[in-house]
């Protein structure tokens, strides 16, 4: 356990919270966040049995001691490329600007630092990192951005993200740069089971994979009558029956003929209106059953209702979903499936275990140090840039 103390603000349903509790040996010394958060922070709260202190900072509850890191999880929807409302001047991106003027005007931490959509760290993000920045120089702080992926990390799922860091003084820490091989989703998934009592056992989506339709015409037709498992063994990478029928050259006026003789009636329909539609050079939603092989795409949206086993012909279990994102293997999801996005809007926790190892180095004295204003780390490309060797923001991004 070491003797560096922590705190977290707005920690959602707390995968970066967990990842500082595996690196610092301990928990939180206290939680912050804002009323609309209070649904998701209840998830972490009761994780701990609500023996973590819990401050409201908009309900008067302020009077909080320094500790030596900070950590958050603001809301990213407002530059996510996932979301449709995503825009600079996105209210949501308030929770950023917002939390650090309380903590670096209140806390005073030696280090503050969350995640973030990859977007704040684009043109995108521009004016936010300029408003982040500001709030740094006058309190007496120095900001990095490090841009990442977590199957760089090690997982079964690509999905870009983005860190941002201040750091007390004027040096900035050479953070470390990671190509981890990653755990085949599809060994997560066979991995995450718990105990038979375990009330997370209880499945996202109650259907049969193979008896969505397009899945069926896979299995029948193009696969010549083959099981669930037999496909997964047959593929090569992630996939979903839509995408199979296309990669065969198969179109869909073919397959809307074998749905009608097999009476799916609806689903012939929406074949025809896919057929006219890629037929005319457009392009259409495929967001149905999902087969996972190697690794998978960003886990949000239908993917937690659409993700299949990889062996058994059914759709996941909240577990296998909590396994995913690397959450404890006690860590209860309270309200079950009706809460399933809060598992999408949080941190792998083996992602943020990355970054809080490097933060417990910087703070021991073990991370090599630059003089700088700014820095951005590209994980991806391995490469980093400070603001002495460019002229503008814009350069970085």
């Amino acid at each position: 356990m070491t003797k560096h103390t922590y705190a977290s603000i707005v920690p959602l349903i707390g995968g970066e919270t967990i990842a500082m509790e595996n690196v610092f040996g301990k928990r939180p010394e206290y939680i912050l966040s804002y009323s609309p958060f209070a649904a998701n922070d209840s998830q972490l709260l009761a994780h701990y049995n609500n023996e973590v202190p819990y401050h409201v900072i908009d309900e008067g509850s302020t009077n909080v001691k320094y500790v030596d890191v900070v950590n958050a999880v603001c809301p990213c929807a407002g530059l996510s490329s996932l979301s449709p409302s995503a825009s600079t001047d996105n209210k949501n991106n308030d929770w950023m600007v917002e939390s650090a003027k309380y903590v670096l005007n209140n806390v005073k931490p030696k280090v503050f630092w969350g995640e973030n959509a990859p977007r704040l760290a684009s043109k995108m993000g521009k004016p936010i990192v300029e408003k982040l920045r500001e709030i740094a120089k006058e309190t007496g702080y120095i900001m990095s951005l490090y841009k990442t992926k977590s199957k760089l990390h090690g997982l079964g799922q690509t999905r870009d993200r983005s860190f941002y860091f201040f750091w007390k003084g004027d040096q900035i820490p050479h953070l470390s740069f990671f190509r981890r091989p990653n755990e085949k989703i599809e060994d997560t998934i066979r991995n995450a089971f718990v105990s038979d009592d375990d009330p997370m056992n209880a499945l996202t989506n109650s259907n049969t994979p193979s008896e969505d339709p397009f899945y069926k015409y896979v299995l029948e037709v193009i696969e010549g009558g083959i099981t669930h498992k037999e496909f997964h063994d047959r593929i090569e990478k992630t996939i979903n029956p839509m995408d199979h029928i296309e990669n065969n050259g198969i179109k869909y006026a073919e397959v809307a003929e074998w749905m009608t003789e097999n009476g799916y009636e609806r689903q012939a329909a929406r074949c025809m209106k896919v057929h006219k539609k890629l037929e005319s050079g457009g392009n259409v939603m495929r967001k149905l059953t999902e087969i996972p092989k190697d690794y998978i795409g960003a886990f949000v949206g239908h993917m937690p209702s659409s993700l299949t086993h990889p062996d058994e012909d059914r759709y996941l279990t909240i577990r296998e979903c909590l396994a995913i994102m690397k959450m404890p293997s006690d860590f209860q999801l309270n309200g079950g499936k009706k809460n399933l996005n809060m598992i999408c809007q949080n941190v792998p926790v083996s992602t943020a275990e990355d970054m809080a190892q490097d933060i417990l180095k910087w703070l021991d004295g073990k991370l090599d140090s630059r003089h700088a204003q700014f820095a951005v780390f590209d994980n991806k490309k391995q490469t980093i840039q400070y603001e002495e060797e460019q002229q503008t923001l814009e350069a970085f991004i």
